[in-house]
């Protein structure tokens, strides 16, 4: 085995990425080393950067996202340089990056933040569309338009806000749980939000305080379509703000859900024609199951696992992520986890010299907390790209540093359906197995509380609605205390928890 290069003496430090992930790891670099130049590397003429940031507790924060153009950055950072191109390759042994625009770059050290990519259930037809950025969101917008009847596939955020905000087109959602929002709730909190979903949607739109996307003045030249679907970074929780979602009918709500099932085959008109099969009508209510075949032609035919077949103009594949490793595997050793991430140490350190990775393209690969689990959540994003810019600034000093707070308690608060959503630890008790217990709360249309306790000490737990429990239970998951002796008591709304545990 030869001897590994030592980094050029000219390298830089350069981070790949103008995501969260990436923007956050640059702005610290050039804060740590005001007299160095920072590269940042993005295929994009905007990045995300973040605003109002708030920490609410220990461990849970909240901020907004803004979509600006890169040059906003280098105001702030005059040592920023952004270099708006895609990643071409990555010479690992010779430290270096090859950009599309023909350029490379030497580094001393270097941060992959690449994102991830919406997985799609099937390329290249023209009826199914991802949402994963603002272009694909304003690309779904003006299909939206035209649309009598559309499919949902998935059951993430990204899909548990589409059902919820788009008007005047039927909507069939198709998930491969029991219940909706599997990845962010159980079925109580799930059947919670559903009633809402059913009620007609109260007109007065609360005022949001998130992104407002400023894509229009973008070079969009610049941009060849074939390289705009795969680049753009991920949509937050109100990411419908502004978008006007509003199909061709008159009513306001209609959602069938087709649950425990997945798409097994997708005929465009004339294969569906050919194939002799007959699609189902949009079934009316819950209880009579239309059985009855659809007279009107559909441009696209979705037939599930279930052997249902429904028509729509297009359909939504909004089932998850995978990560962007694309330009960096070839030729360099990588290990890779199971989800196809970069796998990371509690360093945020890959296994090849000098590369770090943050945000959706890296997977957490150091032995985790027993209440913090990876998440491609924005709020991870933000956390890995800050933390990756601490390791790498105290590695090029010879210095160690602590594994962040951040990843002591998984925390995230968002919204769905305009409720506050809290979650906390391992909510959906994922990994305890069947050794816990759940303790319930809920007020029909206000709020819904969950603790998850195992041998009486509560490692998670999901609030929605303004319950003011997040603090108190984020203090009672950090400590472990043993709260057996409360038993159902511990949610009793008559009873202050605050005051047994300042």
């Amino acid at each position: 085995m030869e001897a590994e290069h030592p980094p050029p003496a000219a390298g830089q430090l350069v981070v790949v990425g103008g995501g969260i992930a990436g923007v956050t790891c640059a702005e610290q670099l050039a804060i740590h080393f005001p007299s160095e130049d920072i590269l940042l590397i993005t295929a994009s003429p905007v990045i995300k950067a973040v605003t109002n940031f708030k920490q609410v507790s220990k461990v849970l924060e909240e901020f907004d996202v803004e979509e600006q153009p890169s040059t906003l950055l280098e105001n702030r950072f005059p040592n920023i340089k952004v270099i708006e191109s895609g990643v071409k390759q990555l010479k690992s042994e010779e430290h270096c990056v090859l950009t599309e625009d023909g350029n490379q770059h030497l580094y001393k050290k270097l941060c992959l933040c690449a994102g991830a990519k919406p997985k799609l259930i099937c390329e290249g037809n023209p009826y199914v569309l991802g949402i994963r950025d603002t272009d694909s969101a304003q690309e779904f917008q003006k299909q939206l338009t035209k649309a009598k009847r559309i499919m949902i596939i998935g059951n993430g955020g990204i899909a548990l806000e589409l059902v919820y905000e788009i008007e005047g087109c039927e909507v069939i959602w198709v998930i491969k749980d029991k219940a909706i929002g599997n990845t962010f709730f159980d079925a109580g909190a799930a059947e919670f939000l559903t009633s809402k979903l059913i009620a007609e949607k109260s007109e007065a739109k609360i005022a949001q305080k998130r992104t407002r996307y400023t894509t229009e003045g973008r070079k969009k030249e610049a941009q060849t379509k074939g390289s705009a679907g795969n680049i753009g970074s991920a949509l937050g929780p109100d990411w419908h703000e502004g978008l006007n979602l509003k199909g061709t009918k008159e009513f306001s709500h209609k959602i069938h859900i087709e649950t425990m099932c997945e798409v097994k085959k997708i005929y465009l008109q004339e294969e569906f024609r050919i194939s002799k099969k007959k699609s189902l009508t949009f079934p009316r209510d819950h209880h009579n199951q239309s059985v009855t075949a659809d007279k009107e032609i559909w441009p696209v035919y979705v037939e599930l696992t279930n052997g249902k077949i429904y028509g729509c103009d297009f359909i939504v594949s909004a089932t998850g992520v995978t990560p962007n490793t694309g330009p960096f595997l070839c030729g360099n050793n990588f290990d890779v986890g199971e989800d196809g991430g970069l796998k990371v140490n509690d360093h945020m350190h890959t296994s090849l010299p000098d590369i770090y990775a943050a945000g959706d393209i890296c997977t957490a690969s150091w032995e985790p907390s027993p209440v913090w689990q990876q998440m491609r959540l924005w709020t991870q994003a933000r956390q890995m790209g800050w933390y990756a810019a601490k390791c790498m600034a105290a590695a090029s000093v010879g210095e160690s540093v602590d594994m962040d707070f951040s990843f002591e308690l998984f925390a995230h608060v968002t919204k769905f359906f305009n409720f506050k959503v809290v979650l906390l630890g391992k909510y959906n008790a994922q990994g305890l197995g069947s050794d816990h217990e759940l303790i319930l709360r809920c007020t029909k249309g206000q709020e819904y509380v969950k603790a998850v306790l195992q041998n009486g000490r509560m490692m998670g737990a999901v609030l929605i609605g303004e319950t003011d429990l997040e603090e108190t239970f984020e203090n009672l998951i950090l400590n472990q205390m043993n709260l057996s002796a409360y038993g159902e008591d511990l949610l009793d709304p008559n009873i202050d928890i605050e005051d047994y545990f300042d």
